[in-house]
């Protein structure tokens, strides 16, 4: 694998972990507290955690990575996993 190609599936992953993450943990909304900050929307989090959502999401997602490279350097891969592989010759081509 090439490093811009495993940089790529990180980034891939990582993003998909950053919105899988970003809803948990949010206590209460500003208008629940209260507090609306004016030009916000009511709706947003009262104290907003980025940090912590975006170390969460780098450490998910470098196990994530590191299982998948794992995989990739073992040889696993689709034809291993016995459900995947379709029965032979079950389609007939028209024509045929």
């Amino acid at each position: 694998m090439s490093l811009t190609f495993g940089l790529a599936i990180y980034f891939l992953i990582w993003w998909i972990i950053l919105f899988a993450i970003l809803p948990f943990g949010m206590h209460r909304t500003q208008e629940e507290a209260g507090e609306v900050v004016p030009g916000s929307e009511p709706s947003a989090p009262d104290r907003p955690r980025f940090l912590k959502v975006i170390v969460l999401t780098t450490i998910v997602t470098t196990l994530l990575f590191a299982g998948y490279v794992g995989m990739r350097a073992s040889g696993f891969g689709l034809d291993d996993i016995p459900f995947f592989n379709p029965p032979a010759n079950s389609y007939s081509h028209p024509g045929d």
